[in-house]
């Protein structure tokens, strides 16, 4: 599994999210919710400075992306894509085999 963040999407993380050189974003099941992928749950972003258990680790731009290994499960073998839209001013994830 991989995480794949276009810049466009991190510099959204970087200038509209507030993320300093010292945080990392990291994603997470939120339970409740929908996703392609699960049933009942949705994919959760959050700014972290002190990750646990790191499984999956990306940098894009000075931007760093994880997954801990306690939500690998959500992803059910997939890649998450992260994209920005710009007309529509909002994240896009994608989910990839």
């Amino acid at each position: 599994m991989k995480i794949v963040v276009t810049e466009a999407a991190a510099s959204w993380f970087k200038n509209d999210f507030n993320i300093d050189k010292n945080e990392k974003v990291k994603f997470y099941a939120r339970i409740y919710g929908s996703s392609p992928v699960q049933e009942n749950f949705a994919l959760g972003f959050d700014k972290e400075t002190d990750p646990n258990n790191e499984a999956v680790h990306t940098e894009v731009n000075g931007v760093s992306f994880y997954i801990e290994d306690e939500d690998v499960w959500f992803f059910d073998g997939h890649d998450l894509h992260v994209h920005y839209d710009k007309e529509e001013d909002e994240l896009i994830f994608d989910y990839k085999k």
